[in-house]
């Protein structure tokens, strides 16, 4: 099992230390009651203004299965919240602190609220946990979460782990709760450019303190940032591994004052596309859009000028856009309007890979994921998905 450098020395102690007899005997049980109560995993809870999901969030900490071997550490960061927010977590850390499986550790923010990714690196700052289990304070982990995801993280102390998630309300985001949790595992660090984020959710990750440290944190921007995904990104750049266990463990709501709102989606598009271009695009001499509508015709203009002269052209399967040419246009440039070549739009069939599809998935009754199965392409070698 992976230690903290911390029980590492405290064993190093006991056995340059012990006896024979019964102090050996005593000075055993004593160091090794010691180094039982000493948290492995600390639960990392960033909140602001979260008052109304507090008690169903320590509810499912109070529920994992691990407590009943395990110390735990719950880190929370408050990040300057206005309601009363603190009053709760202190309830909650006056009601146990005679428990001995759960460490509550709480700080708190003065003055204007700093953002999510500030509250994370804080509530990681001050927790002592080997591995590191994150937890938006309006979600609830289901009983197993910690068991199952710390033994993931064991055997892959490389990764960021993730799992299944059952949403709530149930109807809510079918579509991408579908593929958050049904994406195969070898796609995973793979299809990783479509507007709906990482491929593991961030509710869900649970890593170990070195992969963490390695990335070096959440930016800090403040509110607007893709804190997540940026960190996803930089994770991956460093050679950082991806892993899901195929379990739901997790309950994720979905309300209107959730933090992902706060995020515009061409903040999240930059972000994304930024990537794309370094890891991807600089790397093909020649590249094919698919899809001559809107989202094709927005990626194309979005891109630098020496990636759109890579452009051989764009594709589709509507046949009242096939043969024809789109001519970009800038409203805020009217010169760079006139100077810019048109781009052929081709049949699919006919048309040359590598692809950048600006297609959302899961939308066509299947016809698009049929279509482009029919191509017998490799995802990441031929086509990568910016949907």
């Amino acid at each position: 099992m992976f230690r903290s450098p911390y029980l590492l020395r405290r064993l190093s102690i006991l056995h340059e230390t012990l006896f024979t007899g019964k102090i050996r005997q005593t000075l055993l049980v004593n160091v090794m009651a010691s180094i039982h109560s000493q948290p492995e995993v600390s639960i990392i809870i960033p909140v602001y203004n979260g008052s109304k999901w507090l008690d169903d969030c320590f509810k499912g900490i109070l529920s994992q299965n691990i407590l009943n071997t395990q110390c735990v550490e719950v880190s929370i960061y408050n990040d300057s919240s206005t309601d009363d927010t603190e009053e709760i977590i202190s309830k909650w850390q006056s009601e146990l602190k005679d428990n001995s499986h759960i460490k509550v550790t709480l700080s708190s923010g003065q003055g204007k609220p700093q953002g999510v990714g500030f509250a994370k690196n804080r509530a990681v700052e001050q927790s002592c946990g080997s591995f590191l289990c994150f937890q938006d304070v309006d979600d609830v982990m289901l009983p197993h979460r910690i068991h199952h995801q710390l033994q993931e993280a064991e055997k892959f102390p490389e990764a960021i782990i993730g799992c299944k998630f059952v949403r709530e309300p149930p109807e809510s985001t079918e579509r991408f709760t579908r593929w958050a949790n049904e994406l195969s595992h070898d796609k995973l660090g793979v299809q990783i450019y479509t507007s709906h984020g990482p491929t593991i959710v961030m509710p869900t990750w649970f890593c170990t303190r070195k992969v963490f440290d390695k990335v070096g944190g959440f930016s800090e921007a403040g509110q607007g940032t893709p804190e997540d995904l940026i960190f996803f990104y930089k994770h991956l750049d460093l050679k950082g591994k991806i892993r899901r266990v195929d379990e739901v463990l997790l309950m994720y709501r979905y309300h209107e004052n959730a933090t992902t709102f706060s995020i515009h989606e061409d903040t999240i598009w930059n972000v994304r596309l930024e990537h794309l271009t370094h890891n991807v695009l600089k790397g093909w001499p020649k590249f094919t859009i698919w899809n001559a509508g809107k989202q094709g015709r927005k990626f194309y203009r979005s891109l630098a000028p020496e990636l759109q002269d890579q452009v051989l052209a764009m594709c589709d399967v509507d046949v009242k856009k096939i043969g024809k040419h789109y001519q970009p246009y800038y409203p805020e440039d009217q010169t760079r309007s006139r100077n810019s070549r048109s781009i052929p739009i081709l049949d699919y069939q006919t048309a040359k890979p590598p692809f950048v599809i600006c297609l959302k998935l899961d939308l066509t009754a299947g016809n698009f994921e049929r279509n482009l199965a029919s191509l017998k392409l490799v995802e990441a070698k031929d086509y990568i998905i910016f949907s």
